[in-house]
């Protein structure tokens, strides 16, 4: 393997790697310069101070702390091309730490829960934290092609000579099943601290921000009124575009599933009740049967950071349009970890 000096590459990456052996060493516990001749000892295969450890010679495994000295260790387990057995060994263990875990190789994805879906042999990551979220991601994209929510339970098998992760919740009944063909790479982390991400932003600010910045719904879009009265309830912000059609504007501060299209529906048919539109009397391109202009289309539009697949599906069937704008910049097309699986949404 084509690799930096013995000397840059324990630098830079906190790595040795032997042939049969693994180097462990604690830097919170050691001064600099022990752990530097440490280094170097277990490159040569002269370790003096620990033993090295035995591990088969298909894999190279790492286990290390990154950390400044005197801080809290972090134990991270690295096995490079490991056998589908040695992956299993290691996720068991993995799974029993609480760690979080990475695996790269070959594999095909099967969802099945409120409906089913199949994802073909490809090469993809699929992370497991230890709060029970699954993330399958590939090569493109910033959100996995498949997932499932945190409270889900992780499962390694090996059947046929192949691994196989499961993870599976209960309430809905949802499981997702990797099976993977090919193992390149799996990572062990015992990852702590830094889990909140403080978000501020509240529905109020979305709507200041709304009435700000209208732009952010539509480039010509003039709001009117808030909490607009109509026999539907309030409408959080209504107005007209620069063609004058009225707009009824929708808002959310978190990700959204159908059920917010069917508020956003109630409301624009109770416009159109107003304006004395029919719907089932109007044609495709918003005119009454009669072809009566005076019977103007009223538009719909969902502001939210962002929107399950079927709800992105509902949106198109009945024309309205979706604006992915949070409370917050920060917030901006954000999914929210703890709303449906967008894969698995089919409801």
């Amino acid at each position: 393997m084509n690799r930096r000096s013995p000397v840059t590459e324990a630098i830079l990456t906190g790595v040795i790697h032997t042939d049969k052996r693994v180097a462990s060493w604690h830097t919170s516990q050691l001064p600099y310069p022990l752990a530097f001749r440490w280094f170097l000892s277990a490159w040569t295969g002269f370790p003096p101070i620990h033993a090295l450890k035995p591990i088969p010679p298909s894999s190279v495994l790492t286990s290390f702390c990154a950390a400044a000295p005197y801080s809290d260790a972090v134990t991270v387990t690295s096995v490079h091309d490991p056998t589908h057995r040695e992956a299993l060994w290691e996720l068991e263990a993995a799974f029993k730490r609480g760690d979080l875990i990475s695996v790269f190789g070959r594999c095909t994805v099967s969802y099945d829960g409120r409906a089913a879906s199949e994802l073909g042999s490809g090469d993809r990551l699929l992370v497991l934290k230890p709060d029970g979220a699954a993330l399958v991601h590939t090569d493109e994209g910033r959100t996995p092609v498949n997932w499932q929510p945190p409270g889900s339970t992780h499962h390694a098998a090996v059947r046929d000579g192949r691994l196989r992760i499961r993870s599976e919740r209960t309430n809905p009944d949802e499981t997702l099943l990797v099976r993977f063909s090919e193992l390149h790479q799996l990572s062990a982390m015992g990852v702590t601290g830094g889990r909140e991400l403080e978000l501020h932003g509240s529905e109020e600010d979305l709507r200041t921000r709304i009435l700000e910045r209208p732009e952010l719904v539509d480039p010509g879009f003039e709001p009117r009124e808030t909490e607009r009265p109509s026999s539907a309830g309030p409408i959080d912000v209504f107005g007209v575009d620069d063609a004058g059609t009225p707009v009824v504007v929708e808002l959310k501060r978190r990700r959204v599933g159908p059920d917010a299209v069917g508020q956003l529906a109630r409301y624009v048919t109770a416009i159109r009740e107003e304006y004395g539109v029919d719907s089932d009397a109007r044609s495709d391109d918003g005119l009454t049967a009669d072809g009566d202009t005076d019977g103007i289309e009223v538009r719909g539009v969902l502001v939210a950071p962002s929107v399950t697949d079927r709800a992105a599906e509902l949106l198109a069937d009945r024309g309205f349009d979706h604006v992915a704008v949070g409370p917050t910049e920060a917030s901006d097309g954000v999914p929210d970890e703890n709303e449906s699986n967008d894969a698995n949404d089919r409801t």
